[in-house]
């Protein structure tokens, strides 16, 4: 079995794991909703072309933050008690915050681990340069970005004021979307340097 296939079985397993003992489990069957998309266009990717290495780990990474994210809502993943038991300090108390911040980590990791599955199928597709790839790439990151914040809007329409907040988990904060979308935006904008000295994958995968 190769590391790859491994990678990918271990968090499809980690789907339904995240649901044992899980504290908010109805909410979590929507949270997981863009996991499985992301799992499943990770796997057409990877049976398309050569995904490289480096963009296979930050898409298996992003996934896995998002589990971690999901399982507590994101509102409530308790990285606070996990660096008091660690360090004796907690996070919030240290940079001064006043709401969990973990959904602006992930909206900011989906710009950095996004970009590079973005480009290299631009690159293995259109048969791009890098830096264009990347740059496209970096509106793709947005527009995907865009459409998760249409799906909450649309979540909060249609369910009870409870779940809409506990699903989108704005913590009282009416720029949320907007806060997310710059930090996806900058995300993206430090990875591009690095899009840039990347070779372009030049072959899509064929059946012989």
């Amino acid at each position: 079995m190769s590391a790859r296939v491994f990678c990918l079985i271990v968090t499809s397993l980690a789907i339904p794991a995240s649901f044992v003992a899980a504290p908010y489990p109805t909410e979590l069957v929507l949270q997981h909703l863009p996991t499985l998309v992301g799992l499943i266009a990770l796997l057409i990717a990877t049976s398309w072309f050569n995904v490289s290495r480096t963009s296979f780990c930050c898409s298996i990474a992003f996934l896995w933050i998002h589990i971690v994210g999901a399982r507590w809502i994101y509102s409530f993943v308790p990285y606070d008690t996990w660096s008091a038991t660690l360090t004796g300090y907690t996070i919030s108390d240290t940079f001064g915050w006043k709401r969990n911040h973990y959904d602006r980590m992930v909206h900011f990791a989906s710009g950095i681990f996004g970009l590079p599955l973005f480009s290299e199928c631009l690159q293995a597709f259109l048969r791009l340069k890098p830096l264009p790839s990347a740059l496209i790439a970096m509106s793709g990151v947005l527009s995907v970005g865009a459409a998760y914040e249409i799906l909450e809007w649309q979540i909060a329409t249609v369910f009870s004021p409870a779940m809409a907040e506990s699903y989108n988990g704005q913590q009282g904060d009416i720029w949320d979307p907007q806060k997310d979308l710059v930090l996806a935006w900058l995300g993206a904008i430090i990875c591009i340097p690095l899009i840039h000295k990347w070779s372009p994958i030049l072959e899509t995968k064929t059946d012989g």
